[in-house]
């Protein structure tokens, strides 16, 4: 594997393929001396480094019998401004499985990949792009070099398919995360095709209580009653250590030991109102022109109620007349009763007090109207909504997918013309512009009422001092603040959990959260996510059936195997033929309705379909008959 990059990023990535596949990698980074990015890139690679070290000591400190032909010493680094073809030639990529270029600068990375597929027509490439409509376009021109080279992958999706060419960014990558640290403050999450699910830690039950399974039950943790250090012990020791994906009879006897299962990530409070097509007709009114509005509406219905009992008129021809001296074009009443004088004089008067009302209507609605395409303030009564700082690339993702949740968000941002300004205006998400520390910038986005707040500009120390700030406002808001390096982010993270035990604040790198997505991509394989489960990792991944004997042709029960992988769901949006039966006949899900879970144990896997399933890294790599020696993929 090899691995392009200038930041963070492409050090975490070295370290999860190291640790956590096992891979042997080749890391290319600017020198230090060369003054390109040279803060980012100096204070990356400090960190980054004793990284490496921890993992690759860690790693080959465990014993595991692993032989796979990676060195002890970890990552081999070759240092060059620019990932020239020269320097991919040095780096070893005519003979690399895969590929990962992840600079902060998209036109580097599409020039360096043209050249690797020229190089390796074969090559898995992994490419960080912010723009998505390009990345659309050049992982499909990629993909057609390679098929015009004769080296391409044998499609997407299909039996042991390795995917040529995937554009990832890592904004889009981390923003699930960071949505799920500031719902449930974990960020042990998956997306899976939009839907974002949790691995949740369980205490044992207590006598007498019944444990909620989830959606599945993932892992037995080794920790127990008796026992709570349990979780300190190694995998591959004597200790017992988690048991990842049991089956029904060993969930059943393990009595005492706690469980982690999986649930779906929601959110319960009020979501606000979504505009389409322009202002609601409430909103162009202030509160008091309406109650003015349907007084006069009121005096109006009440003179022509008069009118007809005085009268004894028809009531539709009493309200005629009485809208007539409203608008004082009716003919003076001199020779008719005193009551019909004295109504009209009332209808006269009554007119001149709409008149003020109608010009302070047409005001506000024009006013409304100049202001539909402005930022919008927050509403005077919100709360339990979410305040995001920040609007820049990873800002923009969170934001977009807060609302595809339907979360109420205000948004924080100094500039006026950042790139999710314009997101936030089309989304009609309040926005307060100005510098958050300043003081009463998170007043003004209602931070006293707010649930949760996202510190994610691309400074560190406003993300600190505004969530410090914050902090001593409300003592109970549920905060997550992006930090540049992993131990930063630990140090921060540490000193406010000592300094507000009971508070929830969580502090997360984006390189830490983006790095197993491109790890997955690098491995050829359509993983979703990968969560850890003490010293182990449990993966998710969605694959075709078609092509893999343990799973075609075999029941949901029948192609579970306790340890290695197991069935979650099944995406019917990527079969469209048929609604999901079990043998009984009873429809489970309809086509085109995404996923669905919880399958029945008698449902049939047929070649078409799509599923979504947790495994080990050892019972993945068997699954998708990928061997590399024995003990090589890991567990």
């Amino acid at each position: 594997m090899v691995v392009c990059g200038d930041d963070g990023l492409a050090h975490r990535l070295a370290a999860e393929l190291r640790g956590v596949y096992r891979e042997q990698v080749t890391l290319v980074v600017p020198p230090a001396a060369s003054g390109v990015r040279q803060p980012m890139v100096g204070r990356a690679r400090a960190a980054s480094a004793a990284l490496l070290d921890r993992v690759v000591t860690a790693v080959n400190n465990r014993g595991n019998g692993d032989s796979d032909g990676t060195s002890a010493s970890g990552a081999r680094v070759v240092e060059a401004a620019e990932p020239t073809e020269a320097v991919l030639a040095e780096a070893g990529v005519e003979r690399a499985a895969a590929l990962a270029l992840v600079y902060d600068d998209d036109e580097t990375n599409i020039r360096a990949a043209l050249n690797a597929r020229r190089l390796n027509p074969r090559l898995r490439l992994v490419l960080r792009l912010y723009n998505r409509r390009l990345g659309q376009h050049i992982e499909a021109l990629l993909d057609q070099a390679a098929e015009l080279a004769g080296g391409a992958a044998h499609g997407r999706g299909g039996a042991g398919a390795d995917i040529a060419t995937t554009v990832l960014s890592d904004a889009d990558t981390a923003a699930p995360a960071l949505v799920a640290s500031a719902l449930v403050g974990t960020s042990k999450v998956v997306d899976a095709e939009g839907l974002l699910l949790r691995a949740v830690e369980r205490r044992p039950p207590g006598p007498g209580e019944v444990a909620d399974p989830g959606l599945c039950t993932l892992a037995l943790l080794s920790a127990t009653s008796n026992d709570p250090a349990g979780a300190e012990g190694s995998e591959d020791s004597g200790e017992q250590g988690p048991q990842l994906l049991p089956d029904a009879r060993a969930v059943a006897a393990a009595t005492g030991r706690g469980t982690v299962v999986l649930e779906q990530v929601s959110y319960s409070g009020p979501p606000l109102p979504v505009g389409r097509g322009g202002p609601p007709f409430a909103s162009l009114f202030s509160r008091r022109l309406r109650w003015s509005l349907a007084g006069l509406v009121a005096a109006v219905v009440a003179l022509a109620v008069a009118l007809t009992v005085v009268t004894r008129d028809n009531p539709l021809h009493a309200t005629y007349v009485t809208l007539l001296d409203l608008f004082a074009i009716n003919e003076p009443a001199h020779h008719q009763s005193t009551g019909r004088q004295v109504l009209q004089l009332l209808s006269m008067l009554v007119g001149l007090l709409l008149l003020p009302v109608l010009l302070a209507a047409v005001l506000e609605a024009l006013g409304t109207f100049r202001t539909a395409s402005a930022l919008r303030k927050p509403p005077r009564g919100l709360s339990g909504h979410v305040v995001l700082l920040g609007l820049g690339k990873v800002g923009t993702r969170v934001l977009t997918r807060l609302r595809e949740l339907h979360i109420p968000v205000v948004c924080v941002e100094a500039d006026p013309d950042a790139r999710g300004v314009a997101v936030a205006r089309r989304l009609r998400v309040p926005v307060v512009v100005g510098d958050v520390t300043q003081e009463g910038v998170l007043e003004a986005a209602k931070i006293h009422r707010a649930d949760a707040l996202l510190a994610l500009t691309s400074a560190d120390t406003t993300n600190l001092e505004a969530v410090l700030y914050a902090r001593s406002v409300r003592q109970d808001l549920r905060a997550v603040l992006r930090l540049y390096d992993d131990d930063f982010a630990r140090a921060v993270y540490r000193t406010l959990r000592t300094a507000h035990p009971g508070a929830l604040t969580r502090s997360r790198s984006v390189s830490h959260l983006a790095a197993p997505a491109f790890a997955g991509a690098m491995m050829g394989r359509q993983i979703l996510g990968a969560i850890p489960v003490e010293r182990r990792v449990l993966l998710f991944a969605a694959v075709v059936v078609g092509g893999h004997p343990q799973l075609e042709g075999r029941t949901v029960g029948e192609a579970f195997r306790a340890g290695a992988w197991r069935v979650l769901a099944l995406d019917t949006a990527a079969r469209g033929d048929a609604a999901v039966r079990g043998d009984t006949g009873a429809e489970v899900g309809a086509p085109g309705s995404g996923l669905v879970w919880e399958l029945p144990d008698t449902y049939v896997l047929r070649a078409g379909d799509r599923v979504v399933l947790a495994a080990t890294r050892r019972g993945l790599a068997e699954l998708l008959g990928r061997h590399r020696g024995a003990g090589a993929a890991g567990r």
